[in-house]
């Protein structure tokens, strides 16, 4: 049958020719930007996996970062550590020189100026190590038993992708003030013709004893004073009225370090060596967590680094094109969109034949 209302072989040619058009572009498309998935069309499943693939490589890589800045922070605060502890060995060293009996009170007077230099500047260092701004060691003090009073701090490092992926850098107080206390009993004041001398202790400071009419200073501490009257002194004997319905009563007088640590004298010197003794050992706790935590955080940053590399090759897989198959697949376009044409021609050629009829 011969018609020209519908030339079924040129509307065949021309929706290969559309087909060979795509698929053209297709392959042009994934060769030029190096992907097989450029939109949610090309495969919207392979679409979803590789976003949510690239949500955790990003979040792991700047976990990487944040691991690395905390390590920063962690060698930061341990060798402000490192420092304070030098200067605490050179005042226990001095505290031994002191307690010797071959030096004078003259010899111990110029130890306490080095000392309280170093009582100085490792407040300084201790108040101000930070980090970024932030302020890496929370002060504290030690209550009248010993224990530590005072905050402590957690420092948290997202080391990864997902919330709980963080690492806590937990750091405790440090002592730089002392919380003595004492019974509060007191003498009565001394009365004439003879008082005689006395030899000043921590617990006359605490309790607010008083020589020659004037309260006693902490620099007294550890020194013998003349007797003069109306003294007051601790009273040993604890004989003073102290008790009220039953309940004792305690005198209690804060002492910062560097009054506390002092090698002026023997007295002050023995209570120093104890006092170093125990603030020695905190600064090895302290930099022994560090050192886990700093060890924790590399740990972390060579796990990550693992997994964000094996995960960045599986996205690459499922996303990136397969050069290889793409100018294949290029090639077969380009052979299918000539062929196509080339019939599109001859099928439209093919219709030309009625006219002969017609003649």
């Amino acid at each position: 049958m011969t018609i020209i209302n519908t030339n079924g072989a040129a509307l065949r040619a021309m929706g290969a020719t559309r087909t060979a058009d795509i698929s053209l572009a297709t392959a042009m498309e994934r060769l030029s930007t190096g992907k097989r998935i450029n939109s949610a069309k090309d495969d919207a499943a392979g679409l979803s996996i590789a976003s949510g693939m690239t949500a955790q490589i990003m979040g792991m890589r700047q976990g990487i970062r944040n691991a690395v800045d905390g390590a920063s922070l962690v060698q930061t605060a341990e060798g402000a550590l490192d420092e304070v502890t030098n200067m605490a060995q050179r005042i226990r060293e001095l505290t031994i020189q002191s307690l010797s009996g071959t030096y004078s009170d003259q010899d111990r007077a110029s130890m306490q100026v080095e000392v309280g230099a170093l009582n100085e500047q490792i407040g300084k260092t201790i108040k101000n190590t930070n980090f970024n701004g932030k302020q890496i060691f929370p002060i504290g003090g030690l209550d009248p038993s010993g224990a530590l009073e005072g905050p402590v701090i957690s420092i948290n490092i997202q080391a990864g992708a997902n919330a709980e992926d963080s690492i806590p850098i937990n750091v405790k107080s440090f002592p730089l003030s002392y919380q003595r206390q004492t019974p509060a009993f007191i003498t009565p004041p001394a009365i004439g013709p003879y008082v005689s001398s006395h030899f000043i202790t921590f617990d006359d400071y605490v309790v607010g004893a008083t020589s020659g009419g004037l309260p006693i200073r902490a620099d007294q501490i550890g020194t013998t004073v003349d007797g003069s009257i109306g003294d007051q002194w601790y009273d040993t004997s604890h004989s003073g009225r102290n008790f009220f319905g039953g309940i004792l009563y305690y005198a209690y007088r804060s002492m910062d370090f560097e009054q506390e640590i002092s090698v002026a004298n023997t007295y002050k010197a023995e209570n120093t060596l104890a006092k170093v003794d125990d603030f020695l050992s905190r600064l090895t706790e302290a930099r022994a967590g560090f050192g886990a935590s700093q060890n924790r955080l590399e740990s972390a940053v060579n796990n990550l680094a693992s997994a964000s590399t094996n995960l960045a090759d599986a996205k690459s897989s499922n996303e990136d094109a397969d050069f290889s198959a793409e100018t294949t697949a290029l090639a077969r376009a380009q052979i299918l969109k000539q062929a196509s044409t080339a019939i599109l021609a001859q099928a439209n050629q093919s219709q030309q034949g009625v006219l002969k009829l017609l003649g």
